[in-house]
């Protein structure tokens, strides 16, 4: 039996009626498969866009430039900028103040090298999302065009189960002979196996809307987090760079006697509060995408059981 086929058990009893089987089987019974299998076509393209929605390893991030972003996270608070403080004539005689502008230049150094392990990862994670949101995108948009054909069958279904239903009133009420009355309950253990049909076709569509909610929700965090990454971290990163390791630089050498510290500490406050607040959203996105991968999970249940 075709495909259009099934959604034959959705029109109105009269011109049901009209139509007959391709194969060899009685009128009854493949009126009761066509009322079993409604929504097929649609329940099956449900079924690959989910196991393309696992495929695409979209239920969780994955991504070096997070591991980096934590790195940065962790070093930053370690540059030490009271080391600094102490630059009078007794620490330049002494060689204090040499040996901790070192100290610092060198705590610079190391958290630069973070810091640029970070925009170099930023910046292949860039090619990387472009071409998975590209899926992404037809993936979800597939599952709301299949879930929204589905409400359409369910609609249409309880239409015919209304009309089949009240012209089943009107025969019962009737008189009828004994094929008639067996006609009777043939038709009414059709109409069940309909009802039955769309219960099934409604927890599907549910499911369906919910996952490509919840994976619309997660492609908007992880596009907001990589941009974040790209431009205001980027951004931020850079201008520690250009002012710390001036400072860095004039500090190892030890002969200044005074540094001038709030340009630089201030583009590291700036930068402190950027990680921040990406590591925050990178937690949301977690968030996000274990909703995902949950409402994924659950519509594999009932495509199961449809």
């Amino acid at each position: 039996m075709a495909d259009h086929d099934r959604t034959a058990s959705l029109m109105t009893p009269s011109k049901l009626a009209q139509i007959q089987p391709r194969t060899a089987v009685s009128p009854a019974a493949w009126l009761s498969r066509m009322a079993a299998d409604a929504g097929h076509p649609h329940v099956r393209r449900l079924r690959e866009l989910h196991g393309e929605l696992q495929a695409q390893a979209l239920l969780r991030v994955d991504w070096p430039a997070v591991s980096e972003l934590g790195r940065l996270a962790h070093a930053l608070p370690g540059l030490d900028f009271g080391l600094l403080q102490d630059r009078g004539w007794w620490a330049r005689t002494t060689g204090k103040s040499r040996s901790a502008g070192a100290e610092f230049a060198a705590q610079f150094n190391r958290t630069d090298l973070v810091a640029r392990a970070l925009a170099g990862q930023t910046q292949a994670l860039q090619k990387k999302q472009k071409e998975q949101a590209t899926a992404v995108d037809f993936a979800l948009l597939e599952v709301e065009v299949e879930y929204h054909a589905i409400d359409k069958i369910i609609d249409q279904g309880a239409r015919w189960l209304q009309d089949m239903r009240n012209q089943l009133k009107s025969r019962q009420a009737a008189p009828a002979d004994a094929a008639a009355q067996e006609q009777i309950k043939e038709d009414e253990a059709r109409c069940e196996i309909l009802v039955a049909r769309l219960k099934t076709l409604r927890a599907v569509s549910s499911a369906a809307q919910r996952t490509h909610q919840q994976g619309q929700g997660a492609a908007a965090r992880r596009s907001a987090l990589l941009k974040l990454l790209q431009q205001a971290l980027a951004s931020g990163v850079k201008a520690w760079q250009e002012s710390v390791s001036a400072l860095a630089a004039a500090a190892a050498d030890g002969s200044s006697p005074k540094l001038n510290m709030d340009g630089p500490m201030e583009a590291h406050r700036e930068l402190q509060l950027s990680v921040k607040q990406a590591v925050a959203d990178c937690g949301q996105l977690q968030v996000q995408e274990e909703a995902l991968a949950e409402s994924v999970t659950a519509l594999g249940t009932q495509l199961e059981a449809a």
